[in-house]
């Protein structure tokens, strides 16, 4: 079992940055992929970016350049740093651990993008 805790999401104006944490527990951290999903009002979830357990990422075509996950396994944590943020991007951003057979998801951080 993982339980997984997202913080640092808020309110930040057109063009700045933020950065999302994603706290595990539970054991076995290093074998999940991790992802961040977002979900805005009357949209589907989406994926934004993903990490494996041997580092390789991807990303939406809508945050590569401006978006970077990381993951530090010893801290059993996984980043998201958001730069060059647009009101677009202005969601419910939650963390996800994935493995062949579990899928885990936190319970969101709201993040607004607005002047």
């Amino acid at each position: 079992q993982v339980q997984l805790v997202e913080s640092g999401g808020g309110l930040v104006q057109p063009g700045g940055s933020l950065r999302l944490s994603c706290a595990a527990s539970g054991s076995n951290f290093i074998i999940y992929t991790m992802g961040w999903y977002r979900q805005a009002p009357g949209k589907q979830r989406e994926l934004v970016a993903a990490i494996t357990s041997g580092g390789s990422t991807n990303y939406a075509d809508s945050v590569k350049g401006r978006f970077t996950i990381s993951r530090d396994n010893a801290k059993k944590t996984v980043y998201l740093q958001m730069n060059s943020l647009k009101p677009e991007d202005t969601a419910v951003y939650y963390c996800n651990a994935r493995s062949v057979i579990q899928n885990y998801w936190g319970q969101g951080t709201q993040v607004t993008v607005s002047s």
